[in-house]
């Protein structure tokens, strides 16, 4: 008896306890914002947002143009939306805009941008891939752009309408040098390699040789039977003015670094720590087989060992047809 009254006396004890007491108000709160935020789906960029390989890590696109950026969504879409931040900043670039599929509209400004997605105010920002919005190649004002030496291309020259021309070049300040491409190749390694030093300058990329660059590396790691690709390379040549070009020894008129896809490398490929005419070789072989798997990005492939080179390196393009030449 004494031990059922006991009982019942702790029991009416606890409850009065529950009643008097109140967590505070801001515990209440962050159980509440954990709560919510629970409950929104989380948003990650696609496999395919980074290429064929997937380690392209930048998108290119012009100025208010739509651009395919797949999206994973870990439960339904609806209620989200989008909006473009400047890379290192808070600032947005446009109004939130209704996230409603895969295919979403640039800023109308050049910059560096990542993509942050809202719903129920819990945003989520996607560092990757980042988002390049060019300056159109129209604004090009005869040889210069913002007073950067880029030069006159060979449809320039020749007055040709329907000639080859970049669609547009990514605007690039001293601090976004580091910014990656790829996984092993950054914005620094595009630039041209001339004597400029105004800023901004301004660069052409074509993401076919990024995600081919990627795909050889991949294709060099399964031959020395690893899972992932990690390699030490040189890119000796990427974008080149047409000014510059001009005063390469050997460069053809119309060379294809002019239009961004092409990439001068040399690679470890056997990781004994050389660079040597077996990697070049090596490399050889991977672009025959990138290009066998994946036709979409075909194009040019010359191997460099001359005694007048440092190293031996090759030179990859995706200009859309097979080329081959030794120099």
């Amino acid at each position: 008896m004494i031990r059922r009254t006991a009982l019942i006396v702790s029991g009416v004890s606890a409850i009065v306890a529950a009643i008097i007491y109140q967590p505070p108000a801001d515990l209440l709160a962050d159980s509440s914002a954990d709560a919510l935020r629970r409950s929104v789906p989380v948003v990650e960029a696609g496999l395919g947002a980074r290429g064929v390989s997937g380690e392209v890590r930048m998108r290119f696109v012009r100025a208010g143009e739509r651009v395919a950026f797949p999206l994973e969504v870990r439960g339904a879409t609806l209620g989200f939306r989008y909006q473009w931040v400047k890379v290192g900043s808070t600032v947005s670039a446009d109004i939130p805009r209704r996230l409603d599929g895969d295919t979403l509209l640039a800023p109308i400004e050049a910059g560096f941008y990542e993509l942050v997605v809202t719903r129920s105010g819990i945003a989520q920002r996607i560092s990757e891939p980042r988002l390049a919005v060019l300056v159109p190649f129209e604004q090009k004002f005869g040889s210069s752009l913002n007073g950067y030496q880029i030069g006159r291309y060979p449809a320039e020259w020749s007055h040709d309408e329907q000639g080859e021309r970049p669609a547009g070049f990514a605007e690039v300040h001293a601090d976004q040098l580091d910014l990656p491409l790829t996984k092993h190749i950054k914005l620094r390694d595009f630039l041209t390699h001339d004597e400029q030093t105004v800023w901004p300058r301004y660069v052409a990329i074509d993401p076919r040789v990024l995600d081919k660059v990627e795909l050889v590396l991949e294709e060099l790691a399964r031959r020395r039977g690893e899972e992932h690709a990690s390699f030490d390379i040189e890119i000796h040549s990427g974008f080149r003015t047409p000014l510059h070009n001009a005063d390469v020894e050997g460069s053809a008129r119309d060379s294809r670094h002019l239009y961004g896809d092409a990439a001068d490398v040399a690679i470890d490929a056997d990781g004994d720590g050389r660079l040597t005419l077996f990697d070049a070789y090596r490399v050889e072989t991977a672009v025959d087989w990138v290009e066998r798997m994946h036709p979409e990005l075909a194009g040019g492939l010359g191997v460099y060992s001359s005694r007048r080179f440092a190293t031996p390196y090759c030179h990859i393009d995706a200009r859309g047809e097979r080329k081959r030449w030794r120099g």
